[in-house]
């Protein structure tokens, strides 16, 4: 059985946690036309790692690291049954790792954390076409709650 060790992201891993975002946002691409070619961020890393209303962790595997996710905390709309919910992203576990449950442990770590906040309601966002990562949320738990749909214009997008 491997040995994942799931810990808080520092300053220290952020070239890996640089080749991970690249990895989502190559993951990423075929379903969304609205992304820039190019290298893009999505996120400001040291900015997350210093939030206290963030927490980014890393997964290792024998002191190599393997995989990533954040939870943020954030405001619910003033109608749900909940004030707070945390919305987890940068969900990345390396090819060579994946199947191993590293995933899971991100997941279960940021889950335990946003409950020792009070906040029980976790969201995260996957597109339509990535069965893979829907069915691995599907398996973890997570229940389809939305589809978020848009209208480009045709200057701008490809579809």
């Amino acid at each position: 059985m491997t040995y994942i060790k799931i810990r808080p992201a520092i300053l220290e891993d952020l070239d890996m946690l640089l080749r991970f975002e690249q990895g989502v946002i190559a993951a990423e691409r075929p379903y969304d036309s609205t992304l820039k070619e190019g290298i893009i961020h999505y996120y400001d890393l040291p900015s997350m790692i210093a939030s206290p209303d963030i927490l980014l962790v890393v997964s290792e595997i024998d002191g190599v690291l393997v995989g990533c996710g954040y939870a943020r905390i954030e405001t619910a709309k003033h109608y749900l049954n909940h004030s707070f919910h945390a919305y987890l992203g940068f969900m990345y576990v390396h090819p060579l790792h994946r199947g191993k449950g590293v995933n899971g442990q991100i997941i279960e770590e940021l889950r335990n954390w946003a409950i020792s906040r009070g906040v029980f309601e976790l969201k995260l966002d996957v597109y339509p076409g990535n069965e893979h990562a829907i069915k691995a949320y599907d398996k973890i738990g997570f229940k389809r709650y939305m589809v978020q749909m848009r209208l480009g214009s045709p200057n701008i997008s490809k579809d």
